[in-house]
């Protein structure tokens, strides 16, 4: 299983009125914490699409617990537990300043040819540097 840590401080402007995390900007958070995974293994998403392929959500599950606020710094733990050979499912866990689980999540992105469109393989470029975890 692949694992990553990504912290992140809540900026005011993903704030609701109540000073809270809009409920919206979660997905902008996993984003965030799926990118940097990826960039830990040595690998970009954009070198990932310069060699031909996209990568798509097709599902994502959100789980809100609690909120997360203002300026709290918060712990994204993301988790690959399987490597499939034409989707890739990101699991999410948040955690507050206190430790707290606040917020549980997952996308699941396919790979498709930039070109054409059509579902593909996973691309060697991410299954070399994943197949280590697994």
């Amino acid at each position: 299983m692949f694992i990553y840590n990504h912290q992140l401080r809540v900026r005011y402007g993903d704030t609701d009125q109540m000073g809270y995390v809009y409920y919206g900007n979660y997905g902008y958070y996993y984003e965030q914490a799926r990118s940097e995974a990826i960039r830990s293994l040595g690998i970009s998403y954009k070198e990932i699409e310069d060699s031909g392929t996209m990568m798509p959500i097709t599902r994502m599950n959100i789980k809100y617990i609690q909120p997360a606020k203002y300026d709290e710094l918060l712990l994204i733990k993301t988790f690959v537990p399987e490597l499939s050979n034409r989707i890739i499912l990101f699991k999410y866990e948040i955690f507050n300043e206190q430790n707290s689980l606040i917020n549980e999540g997952e996308t699941q992105l396919i790979f498709i040819d930039a070109i054409t469109k059509k579902l593909k393989m996973t691309p060697s470029i991410l299954l070399e540097k994943m197949k280590p975890f697994f």
